[in-house]
């Protein structure tokens, strides 16, 4: 049965594959008289949403459990709909009960699923300046986030600097006290004003002297009210020298890494070791040269000149900018930008302004750091109007190449974009696929074929993961998949949900009667492992007997002693228990059923408070990650791109 969603015409859940997730929550909302109320989760869902990337919640619905079906979703009928929306906007629309509403008429509406009717509610994400969305008058006590399938209360301090976004427009432009000329390193600083002159050589900034320079683009400042003139955070980040730039920003760490795999060792490294400036723009002009080396550019001229730009470049180039430019350096985490032979990884501290979706489709810009902006734009790197995104997105498709990730991290207060070079469609997979399945590949339909290559490229496929994939309708992905059984081009296993597809003699789970580590190797090796990789999962699954849970061969006595300072206390601080997990998780992977034995905590208790926590900020990584419920998940310590950072 399909749900059809009266906002978007276009868009609706195929009931077959609906299901709670990161932007969509159920709440059975019946009260007590069993026909209809507001729950009071309802706000703490609405806040975590808004805060978050938006997303749906579905009054009159529920997820059960089934033993032999896994979850699946109960209906209930809501006869009193009526008041209970106008309920929600009564609530809306006082400030002593949410500090804001975002919801216009369109967010909200009565839809009827197997002829019971049920509410479906929109919660878009709040803007910059309408975080934090909170509960009652006390931001600091009712702010929540989404994490995963949970909404979680915000501690105060990424409260505090939500508050802190709401007004500052651009973070750079700040005078600094007791910093001058003298913390500008002067070899960076000419060599800018190089670049600048043989770009505009015929530019009035080019008779000015250096410090009248700093001022027209941005490094210098006086105020008006105070009199007060210096240099501006913006002219130290961009020309400062490496102690100076220490002293004004301590948590300031700018790291280049290339690797050869995607094991954690570098091979190439440029971070602050006191041997180079430590300033953005050099940063930038070394990391630039390190990202297009290799890089094959083909032959191309305009006019007589030969074009040395090509859309890799360009896209390499935005992406290092916006992650210079965008940076929240206030925060604790470091820039970094790693570079394998599959991809390309950026990463700064603090979030988008403005919202992903609207960020990709570009036209809008909330730069956090505007005066680095222009000074990037004043030498031609970067785009403005928003449009740098779009560029990285349409050139990174010109390949054919995996669309670009773009994902934050609200936790860890953390951006990252992740540019894959894997084919949507490797032509080794298309041959081995027609050799085996002759002529008639040629006959399916586009979705068909990109499900089979996906089946082949990664051991097994999912309805999440196909849309990934694809812009189209997940009815049409489901019908894809029915055909394929049908036709016997895939076999299914799983129920509900908890479904997967793998080509026939594929089956993802045959290595682990060998024992080995890594099955679905090239499932995983689609995905960027560590803190790049949006994670998220549960085992629902007895992966065996309870006095069978844990092997031999990882050392059970050893890791007793390791869980015994969680174990052997009714209590204890969240850290320690993260750490106790790290720990046991370290170069090996632990379902959640081990865990739950070795830490003598439920599994339910795991589950929400630790496991999806530190899947989502990327401590942990699971094991299967594109077969979600898996009875063998397992967990293991992140050792990729964060590690050290």
């Amino acid at each position: 049965m399909v749900l059809i969603l009266n906002t978007a015409p276009e868009d609706f859940f195929d009931l077959e594959s609906l299901q709670e997730r990161y932007d969509v929550e159920f709440k059975t909302a019946l009260g007590r008289n069993k026909k209809g109320q507001v729950p009071d989760s309802f706000w703490e869902t609405y806040s975590a949403m808004a805060n978050t990337e938006g997303g749906y919640i579905l009054l009159g619905a529920e997820e059960k459990e089934s033993k032999e079906n896994g979850k699946l979703i109960a209906i209930h009928d809501l006869p009193e709909y009526k008041q209970v929306i106008q309920d929600i906007w009564n609530s809306l629309n006082n400030s002593n009960k949410v500090s804001v509403n975002l919801l216009h008429n369109k967010d909200i509406q009565p839809i009827e699923i197997q002829g019971k009717t049920c509410i479906l509610v929109h919660i878009p994400q709040a803007s910059r300046k309408q975080r934090p969305v909170y509960i009652g008058t006390n931001p600091l006590n009712g702010t929540y986030q989404r994490h995963n399938e949970g909404d979680f209360k915000c501690p105060p301090e990424l409260v505090k600097r939500m508050l802190g976004e709401q007004t500052n427009d651009t973070k750079d432009a700040v005078i600094l006290e007791n910093f001058g000329f003298n913390d500008i390193d002067k070899e960076s600083f000419r060599v800018y004003r190089q670049h600048f002159s043989n770009r505009k050589p015929d530019h009035p900034f080019n008779e000015y002297g250096d410090l009248e320079f700093l001022r027209q683009i941005g490094g210098w400042a006086r105020d008006r009210h105070t009199e007060k003139e210096g240099l501006t955070l913006a002219g130290l980040l961009m020309f400062g020298r490496f102690r100076s730039i220490l002293d004004a920003v301590p948590n300031y760490i700018v790291d280049y890494q290339e690797r050869e795999g995607t094991e954690t060792r570098w091979i190439d490294r440029i971070t602050l070791d006191g041997t180079w400036s430590g300033c953005l723009y050099d940063f930038y002009r070394f990391v630039m040269k390190k990202l297009s080396t290799d890089l094959k550019v083909p032959f191309k001229l305009a006019g007589d000149e030969r074009v040395e730009e090509t859309p890799v470049m360009e896209a390499l180039r935005e992406a290092l900018v916006n992650t210079l430019i965008h940076a929240d350096y206030s925060g604790s985490c470091s820039i970094l930008v790693v570079k394998r032979p599959d991809l390309y990884g950026f990463r700064n501290p603090g979030l988008m302004r403005i919202p992903k979706l609207e960020a990709i489709r570009g036209g809008v810009s909330d730069c956090r750091n505007r005066n680095l902006q222009k000074m990037f734009q004043l030498i031609g790197l970067g785009e403005q109007a928003g449009s740098g995104f779009p560029k990285i997105y349409r050139n990174w498709k010109l390949q054919q190449w995996r669309e670009p990730v773009l994902e934050e991290r609200f936790e860890s207060n953390q951006t990252v974009l992740i540019l894959k070079m894997i084919s949507l469609v490797p032509e080794e997979a298309i041959d081995v696929l027609k050799d085996e399945i002759g002529v008639a590949f040629n006959d399916l339909r586009e979705i068909e074929k990109l499900a089979l290559v996906t089946a082949h490229c990664e051991e097994c496929v999912n309805h999440g993961r196909l849309k990934q994939l694809t812009k189209e309708h997940s009815h049409d992905i489901t019908i894809a998949f029915h055909g394929l059984v049908e036709k016997g081009l895939l076999l299914s296993e799983g129920k509900g949900r908890n479904t997967f597809y793998y080509r026939p003699g594929h089956h993802p789970m045959g290595n682990e009667m060998f024992g080995a580590d890594e099955v679905c190797s090239k499932l995983n090796s689609e995905h960027l492992t560590g803190r790049f990789e949006h994670l998220t999962g549960s085992s629902e699954h007895l992966a065996s007997s309870s006095e069978h849970l844990i092997s031999e061969s990882i050392q059970e006595d050893t890791l007793r002693a390791v869980a015994e300072k969680v174990s052997s206390k009714r209590k204890m601080s969240k850290e320690v228990v993260e750490a106790t997990i790290l720990q046991l998780c370290n170069d090996r992977y632990l379902t959640l059923e081990e865990l739950a034995v070795l830490l003598k905590r439920s599994k339910d208790s795991l589950r929400n408070h630790y496991i999806n926590p530190m899947l989502e900020d990327g401590r942990i990584e699971a094991k299967y990650k594109n077969v979600r419920h898996h009875p063998l998940q397992g967990y293991r310590t992140a050792q990729q791109l964060n590690e050290g950072a």
